[in-house]
């Protein structure tokens, strides 16, 4: 039994899309300590789910959590494995439920597909390193932001690394971000349901390594890995602004 006018501590739950990097394990113990260290405040409980692997809270223990956050994933958002249908059907209830739900790159995108949008392969390619964002808070009401203009500058910089992204969004979606690369940086629906493309939680150490492991597959080419490195040594993301805009959502704080 609680103590009466004790506060309940809030519970979040990170859904893992991807497998935990050598380096990522390596320097910060895994992707689940990168996001709640960006993402966490004392006091709160996040909790893991490996969803990538078949891990998934159960149906009855949905209502007990305050907000999902859905990580990035080298797979495709709109591919038909079975991890990535049953995440769809996840994500529609807690559409249903009205429960916070941010989602990152390939959750940003997964997002999109669930509740009714359209994903595919990028028209203009590979996006990696630093992307300047244009919020367009003037033409889409975006409620959770409301009366920080003076917090929110109007453009923003965001570590990307995709080569998927949002080609339409759902009925009663509204996009709140802009890129010269990208149409749809970020998207809305209602006040529980925001995605984006790009990486607030990255570090440019970590994409540094994740450039490393795709010139190794030869997923991209040489001379284009060693432009973004260098454009990255000489410019930095505004990581403090992209972590309090997420935790303004997922919990109404500006810190």
């Amino acid at each position: 039994m609680g103590v009466e006018g004790e506060e309940k501590k809030k519970k979040y739950a990170l859904l893992l899309a991807c497998k935990d990097s050598e380096y990522v394990k390596e320097v910060y113990g895994g992707y689940f300590n990168v996001f709640v260290s960006t993402f966490g405040e004392e006091g709160e409980t996040w909790e893991l789910f490996r969803v990538v692997d078949g891990e998934f809270p159960g149906a009855d223990e949905l209502q007990s959590y305050d907000g999902f956050v859905v990580s990035g994933s080298p797979y495709d958002a709109y591919g038909d494995d079975l991890w990535i249908l049953k995440l769809c059907f996840l994500l529609q209830s807690l559409d249903a439920l009205r429960k916070k739900v941010l989602g990152i790159c390939f959750g940003h995108q997964v997002l999109c597909r669930a509740l009714g949008g359209k994903v595919g392969k990028a028209f203009n390619g590979w996006d990696i390193g630093l992307r300047k964002v244009r919020i367009v808070k003037d033409l889409s009401p975006c409620r959770f932001l409301d009366g920080l203009d003076d917090k929110v500058p109007p453009a923003l910089s965001i570590i990307e690394c995709h080569q998927d992204e949002v080609w339409e969004i759902p009925v009663g979606a509204e996009v709140i971000a802009i890129s010269d690369k990208t149409n749809v940086e970020m998207f809305t629906i209602g006040d529980h349901i925001l995605g984006i493309q790009g990486h607030p939680e990255y570090t440019k150490d970590i994409l540094n390594n994740l450039i490393d492991r795709l010139l190794t597959t030869d997923s991209i080419e040489k001379s284009f890995a060693e432009d973004v490195k260098s454009k990255l040594e000489i410019a930095e993301p505004d990581r403090k602004c992209w972590e309090n805009i997420c935790k303004m959502f997922l919990k109404g704080s500006w810190k």
